[in-house]
Order: structure tokens, then sequence, then C-alpha cells
């Protein structure tokens, strides 16, 4: 492969795809709780293409995320060697590749699906110019950064949801989802907060010189402690309450997380690297079979 097509690959980020499977969480609660039997082969289709269309727009996020930030990654000790920050790659061509995909993505979601899958697609777009672009820039505003780059968990729901389902979610579900990806995103902060230095994790996320590691350690246990009151009463009002059993195994997930924040920079600064940890992922497969047991058992 050409040196140069592989900066610009790597400048897109194609390897966070993982990420988009966040949808999935969203098409399996819209079968669930609409209570169709099994999906149909038109339903795997739709969630395919849902998947690509999600990925199709994470990157061109990645895209503004890419030019936005290089004058801060340049303070951050790995992603100081990106290939823009470095000048290696071209700004423009970054962009005619960002205009290409939200509008490949914007036809491709008119022709096959409901006005609220694309309207959700386009909420993943304009989150990610909101999180990125000044004035607003919501990356640089204590508490409020964690909280506008956890909003693509429920929007990713969402996505999910409606590549099947004409209705919307349960608004607590909604909350609970944003909440749990907030406690995420902030132990990521205290991550970087308690790892970096003061220089580099400043300069880096200006969000942070303006916040104490005991404050966002405080957010961080308020976002837990709101998730399982919104999910509480979701499995409440959803006649789930056999569901509530599984409450004691989510907080001692939530506390696993809570103490590789404040003890393992790379564990919390990905949390996706957290599904690589033998422990991390058995409890996590652990939790699922546990939910799914209990759901049809009180069938």
């Amino acid at each position: 492969m050409p040196k140069k097509l592989a900066l610009y690959l790597d400048a897109l980020r194609l390897g966070r795809w993982p990420r988009s499977l966040a949808i999935l969480p969203g098409f399996v609660a819209a079968l669930v709780l609409g209570e169709q039997s099994a999906p149909t082969w038109g339903d795997i289709g739709r969630l395919v293409l849902a998947f690509l269309l999600t990925w199709a727009i994470s990157t061109a996020n990645y895209i503004v995320n890419e030019i936005t930030d290089a004058p801060y990654d340049a303070h951050h000790p790995a992603k100081r060697h990106r290939p823009l920050v470095q000048q290696q790659i071209s700004a423009r061509l970054l962009l005619v590749l960002w205009l290409l995909l939200t509008a490949l993505s914007a036809v491709a979601g008119r022709l096959w699906y409901s006005d609220g899958f694309v309207l959700s697609l386009g909420a993943l777009l304009v989150a990610g110019l909101l999180y990125n672009i000044p004035p607003v820039r919501l990356k640089d505003i204590p508490f409020l950064d964690s909280t506008a780059e956890s909003a693509n968990n429920p929007i990713r729901f969402l996505i999910g949801w409606t590549a099947i389902s004409a209705q919307l979610p349960p608004s607590w579900l909604l909350l609970a989802w944003w909440l749990f990806g907030n406690f995420l995103m902030i132990g990521k902060r205290v991550a970087e907060k308690k790892f970096l230095s003061a220089e580099e994790s400043e300069g880096y996320r200006r969000s942070l010189a303006r916040v104490s590691s005991r404050s966002l350690i405080v957010f961080m246990i308020f976002n837990a402690v709101a998730f399982l009151i919104s999910l509480t009463i979701f499995l409440s009002q959803s006649d789930l309450l056999a569901l509530l059993w599984g409450l004691p195994l989510i907080v001692g997930y939530l506390v696993l997380f809570f103490r590789k924040a404040l003890q393992d920079r790379d564990g919390a600064e990905d949390p996706e690297w957290l599904l690589k940890n033998p422990v991390f992922a058995g409890y996590t497969v652990f939790l699922i079979v546990f939910f799914l047991l209990i759901y049809y058992w009180r069938q």
C-alpha cells in the first residue's frame, strides 16, 4: 500500500469500526420490546447497512476531529504523531472525503430508511460538529465535554432501533444508556488527569485545566448512580422487574471500571480495550447471558 494512502487511512481511524456496533443494542431492544420473536433476513440486511452508514458518519466525525484537534494533539505523548499533526497529509482533501461520506450516507438513509433513522444519523453528525468545532466546541467545556461525547451512545442506540422500528424507544432507557456512556467517558478523563502531566493533559484537553481529579470522580459517581436509577425506572415501567435481580452484578461492573480509571491509564483511556481483558470480557458475556436467561425465564 502506498505510504500516502496509508497515512490518509490512518487519519480516518477506520480501525475504530467496533464503536459503530453500538447500534446493535438498539436493534436488539427494538426486537425484544416490540415482542418480535426473531429478526427476519430483511431486518439483518437493514442492520448491516445501518452499521455501514453509522461507520461512515463516525468516520466523517473523526475527520472533523482530526482537523480541529491537530493543534491540541501536538501536546499528547501519543497523538502528536498523527499524520495531520506532522503535516504529512492535506486537511483540504480530508474535507472532501468528509463531504463524500456525509452526502452518500444521507442519500442511502433517505432511500432505504424512515425519517426517524435519517434524523438519528443526522444527530450523530451534528453531535460531532458541536463537539469539535469552535466557537461552540463542547470538548473544551468542563463536564459538558464528556456529556456531549457520550451523547453518541443514545444516538447510536436510536440508529439501531429506528433501523427496524417506526416507534421511539422508552426515554428512561435512552437516558440510562447516555449516563452509562458518560460514566465511561469521565473515567477516561480521570485517567488522563491522573497519568498525564499537567502540561500534556491540559494542552491536549483544555477542559481538564478547569477541573480537579476529585470533581471528576464525584461526577463519575453521580453518573453511575443516575444510570442505576434510570435503569430501575425503565425496568419498572416496562414490566421487566425480574431483571432487577441483576442490578448488583451491574454495580460490580461499574466498580471494576471505576478502579480501572484510578489505577490503569490504558484501560480507562480506551474503554473498548476493556473487552480485550479476559476478566472484563468474561464478565460482559456473563451479564448478557444472565439477563437473557432471566428475561426468557419470566416469559
